[in-house]
């Protein structure tokens, strides 16, 4: 039986070659649409196997579609799709609960297999972008701020590479389970004891530090 795909990407061209280049059996390709908004419309009234979304795109964009997808499908693989390997769009595609982030310079073979690994719900392969940032985000938490020489807790610590990111509280609280009051009184703490103006000026101490 083969794997029904939408693909979503507001570029025409894009949309087109992109459908040419995953052709193969096994998969078929039963929807293609422009926005976020049309994603989401799709994906309620006839849910495919899986998503490939473009990240930035006209009106509503790829991460905004990927969060209001998963309220509603939350068991849905979507594999993010994007010209740019920046850690702050891979990031929030984590937090989002995306099952995996492929460029479009990648190979087909590449997306191919990230596209049937996520519909298996098999974890990304080894060399997938996704791992990168992700360590980046849990920080494997065994540390605290002392190692970095910054007066934090292990989850303070946390939430600092997570701003560092450019997520927002929403998906910090996401990524980490935790509410976003939590998450805002973290950040409060995090400004307090870094002396920083604001989470911008934190953020920038951080990548300064190596945090992330």
């Amino acid at each position: 039986m083969s794997l029904k795909l939408l693909i979503v990407d507001d570029h025409e061209v894009v949309r087109r070659g992109v459908t040419t280049l995953l052709q193969s059996p096994g998969l078929e390709i039963v929807g293609i649409v422009g926005d976020g908004q049309e994603a989401v419309d799709y994906v309620t009234t006839n849910p495919p196997d899986a998503v490939l979304m473009d990240v930035r795109m006209q009106g509503m964009d790829g991460l905004a579609a990927l969060d209001l997808i998963r309220r509603d499908f939350p068991d849905l693989p979507v594999v993010m799709l994007s010209t740019y390997d920046n850690p702050t769009y891979i990031a929030r595609s984590v937090a989002l609960g995306a099952s995996d982030y492929v460029l479009k310079g990648d190979s087909r073979e590449h997306i191919l297999d990230a596209i049937h690994r996520a519909a298996d719900r098999k974890a990304p392969s080894s060399d997938s972008i996704l791992h990168r940032i992700r360590g980046a985000m849990d920080g494997e938490a065994v540390h605290n701020g002392e190692e970095f020489d910054l007066p934090l807790t292990v989850r303070e610590l946390q939430v600092l590479r997570h701003i560092a990111l450019g997520l927002s509280n929403k998906e910090i609280a996401r990524s980490l389970s935790i509410s976003v009051e939590t998450v805002k009184e973290h950040v409060q703490n995090i400004l307090r004891k870094l002396n920083a103006a604001d989470r911008t000026d934190a953020a920038v101490r951080a990548v300064k530090l190596g945090v992330v």
